[in-house]
């Protein structure tokens, strides 16, 4: 039975065959398995034709000895059989966990950022399954013509029974995937929208609280449980419904098999022990049958993780290793670019401009005239849909994205700190790569001194190893703006592009924050910044207006800020007034 239609992905087939010797023998072990359950059967067919009639004591004694070894080593090949599947599991972990989290990280657009929410859970639902029920009982399957051809062997109307009991739970499991499979697939893309939106409420409860929308969001919750709910109560429904007439099913051949056996010995056309021999084939003809229409919810589970996967890495671009190009000297060209939303509409539309090295370029525009949009496609944090960003006269797509990184600071508007300490954030989590420590630290420090932090961090309970959590989560806005700024100044990157990176400072952080500019600067960094307040203006070399996705004006700052800048009213020129002198009297 597939999983589904979808095209393997290569990634997805090699983790696979990475685990095939585990299916292998697990397959291999489910063969002595079925082997060893006909050992019962033997053992009363034994009893019933040749023990009983002829009251030998020492033949019972034997063939309890054997069906006790056989049972034995029947319960030590099942164990090793879940033991593979169990490695299997975590195999298949080791070599695909780390390429889907790489994945759901390489896809900024819409697309990746949707399947990058349930990957990993999806995937997690594919290994277990993988590990289940489901999957002993689809390696049992192929022994369901076995069992029939012993009930043929045993008798042919048992056989015939056998085999339409077998037709009769396969009908019942495709009715089953019919009822249940668009049920199922809703109840889970349902689920995985209500997990991630629930996540994102309760990591912004401190706000909630403040807005006070606890009880709003709680009532938007319960309204997405309850659809997410309906729609797993009504293929439960269907589901159970059909795993019920499939168990009625196996029970009812069971004993009609126990009645025709008795049957087909009241006219001597099998043995007594054939009777029960009968039953228990019946049993175990239908078993894996019946076992893979209650677990039909599993399997339809895992297809919709195997299909989500699949799409998220045919989506994801191939890891090319690209040439390692020269540290960059910080030219910067933007030509044509265009950023789309998700409904294709431009956010911005042809971009183009240039930035020489060591120049620092202030941003100014409305609110929602996409500077900020423009800077994330700068510093690579979106794709555009056209159009090129070169460094150094290289196309962005040609540099190694994490080489790049090393060469651009970026600050983007919300500050986004990762749980970690202090120092793992302003880092970028290099102890995390093995990483000399001790350049680490170092370097830290040197940067948290260059974004005027070193201060702050040293006043922090643990200082650069004082543990925050998500977005910053223990630190004031305006602290985790100025570790954020650290981050970005980490061994002097040659670019720097920072989104209003004065937002949240009082007045000795922006005091602090103009020392950082123009010591970046004096080291011949090219530097980009969004700015809604103008106290930054005084180290600014050249300004670029946005309105409406496109760049309005983008020139000298002095120039610029001459075109923007409302002129004082000319005084008017006063009408002339008649003397009023009396005219002289001839």
């Amino acid at each position: 039975m597939k999983l589904t239609s979808t095209r393997t992905n290569a990634v997805m087939a090699e983790a696979l065959r990475a685990c095939r010797r585990h299916f292998g023998y697990a397959l291999l072990f489910s063969a002595a398995v079925n082997l060893l359950f006909i050992a019962p059967m033997l053992y009363m067919l034994q009893v019933y034709d040749r023990v009983i009639p002829t009251a030998g004591g020492i033949t019972l004694l034997l063939l309890t000895f054997v069906l006790t070894f056989s049972l034995l080593t029947l319960s030590g090949l099942d164990a090793i059989r879940s033991r593979l599947l169990v490695r299997a599991g975590v195999r298949l972990d080791r070599v695909l966990s780390g390429t889907i989290i790489d994945a759901t990280l390489v896809r900024p657009d819409g697309a990746g950022q949707r399947l990058a929410r349930q990957a990993v859970r999806e995937f997690d639902t594919l290994r277990q399954a993988l590990t289940g029920p489901a999957i002993l009982a689809l390696l049992d399957a192929p022994w369901v013509p076995v069992y029939i051809l012993i009930g043929f062997l045993i008798h042919p109307w048992i056989g015939v029974l056998a085999l339409v009991g077998a037709g009769l739970n396969v009908m019942l499991a495709w009715q089953n995937e019919r009822a249940t499979r668009d049920r199922l697939d809703q109840a889970n893309s349902a689920a995985g929208r209500t997990y991630a939106e629930f996540e994102f409420t309760a990591a912004s409860a401190d706000v909630i609280r403040a807005l006070g929308l606890r009880r709003a969001m709680v009532q938007g919750h319960l309204a997405d449980r309850s659809r997410m709910l309906q729609l797993q109560t009504d293929a439960s429904l269907a589901s159970g419904g059909l795993t019920a007439t499939s168990k009625f099913v196996r029970l009812l051949l069971q004993s009609l098999a126990l009645g025709l056996g008795a049957l087909l010995a009241i006219n001597s056309l099998i043995s007594p022990g054939a009777v029960f021999a009968s039953m228990f084939i019946i049993g175990r003809a239908l078993a894996p049958i019946d076992q893979l229409v209650g677990s039909w919810k599993t399997i339809v589970q895992a297809r919709g993780a195997y299909r989500t996967l699949n799409e998220l890495l045919d989506e994801t671009p191939p890891d090319v290793a690209l040439t390692q190009l020269p540290r960059p000297n910080g030219r910067l060209e933007v030509e044509g670019v265009a950023v789309l939303d998700p409904q294709r509409r431009p956010i911005i539309a042809n971009i183009g401009f240039a930035v020489h090295p060591g120049e620092v370029v202030a941003i100014v525009g409305p609110s929602g005239a996409g500077k900020s949009t423009l800077v994330r496609a700068l510093a690579g944090a979106l794709i555009p849909a056209t159009g090129t960003i070169r460094f150094d006269g290289a196309d962005q797509s040609n540099w190694d994205p994490e080489r790049l990184a090393e060469h651009v600071g970026f600050m983007p508007q919300d500050s986004m700190l990762f749980a970690g300490t202090v120092k793992d954030n302003i880092s970028r989590f290099r102890n995390r790569l093995g990483e000399d420590a001790a350049a680490v630290d170092a370097d830290t420090i040197a940067a948290a001194e260059a974004a005027g932090a070193h201060e702050m961090i040293m006043r922090l309970p643990g200082g650069y190893d004082q543990p925050i959590g998500i977005n910053g989560r223990g630190l004031s806005a305006g602290q985790a703006q100025r570790v954020a700024l650290a981050r970005a100044l980490f061994r002097n990157p040659r670019y720097l592009i920072l989104d209003e990176p004065n937002a949240s400072l009082d007045a000795e952080g922006e005091a602090h924050l103009a020392r950082t500019l123009e010591g970046a600067k004096a080291r011949g960094t090219t530097i980009l910044l969004v700015a809604h307040r103008m106290s930054v203006l005084q180290v600014v070399d050249k300004l670029m207006v946005v309105r409406d996705g496109r760049i309005a004006l983008y020139g000298p700052r002095d120039e610029v800020l001459a075109k923007i800048t409302p002129q004082p009213p000319q005084p008017q020129p006063q009408p002339r007034v008649a003397s009023m002198t009396p005219r002289a009297q001839v």
